[in-house]
């Protein structure tokens, strides 16, 4: 069993920056692929980039690319968003996935999720 932990969300002012993390603890996360999801109200959970186990594949979705970056480091996962935007706003979770998995876009493929943590862009 894997537990995951957000944290680093808060109110930002459009084109800021902010850095979330995943902490996790338990089970098989460091051989697991890891992801950050978003879910906005009235919009359908969203993903926004993947490592895989090894970190050495990534991916992301085409509308964060340019400014989010996802890194890991041990029990920690992160996701470094620049240039933020009032569409960002939503509840940003991580997942993590079973044992040697590749990172993909579908929810179904991960496991354990965190709680999430809020991020609030202003114009």
């Amino acid at each position: 069993q894997v537990q995951l932990v957000e944290s680093g969300g808060g109110l930002v002012q459009a084109g800021d920056s902010l850095r979330l993390s995943c902490a996790a603890s338990g089970g098989t996360f460091s051989r697991a692929a890891v992801a950050w999801f978003r879910h906005a109200p009235g919009k359908e959970r969203e993903f926004l980039a993947g490592i895989s186990w090894s970190g050495r594949t990534t991916n992301y979705v085409d509308s964060v690319k340019d400014r989010f970056t996802i890194s890991r480091d041990k029990n920690m996962v992160y996701l470094q968003m620049n240039s933020l935007k009032p569409e960002d706003t939503a509840v940003y979770f991580c997942a993590a996935s079973g044992e040697y998995m590749e990172p993909t876009k579908v929810p179904s493929t991960y496991l354990y999720w965190g709680q999430g943590t809020q991020v609030t862009v202003s114009a």
